[in-house]
């Protein structure tokens, strides 16, 4: 029995980095959501069947880092992934003692993601 691929929610303002993460994800076998905000995806059915959060540190009004300590303050916790362009090492440290899965910057690597996704999702 095939089982069903992940479902892996992207949560970035930026509509380009979005769809290029979209194709990519899904040529990974990867069901893949996309949100332009942290509102629209806590908003969304979505929500309850995501195994892996891909989300944006800095986004206006709910950044990366409130979604998942929103996520984790309601007993909804997703594995979750946050990207930057912008680095920063003390948040780093701090989200990930939090329980963050990965902080990863950008530009991506590939490789780097692939591997954080895969132990994100059997976390899940």
């Amino acid at each position: 029995m095939l089982s069903k691929p992940s479902l892996i929610s992207i949560v970035d303002d930026d509509p380009p980095f979005l769809d290029s993460m979209h194709r990519l994800l899904r040529a990974l076998g990867y069901t893949v959501a996309t949100f332009r905000s942290g509102a629209e995806f806590l908003a969304s059915p979505r929500l309850t069947m995501t195994d892996c959060l891909v989300a944006d540190v800095h986004m206006p009004a709910i950044t990366g880092v409130d979604l998942y300590r929103h996520l984790i303050g309601t007993g909804r916790p997703i594995p979750t992934i946050l990207i930057t362009a912008y680095p920063d090492d003390r948040v780093e440290r701090c989200m990930l003692g939090e329980g963050v899965a990965c902080y990863l910057r950008k530009p991506l690597e590939e490789a780097t993601l692939v591997d954080c996704l895969r132990c994100a999702v059997m976390r899940k």
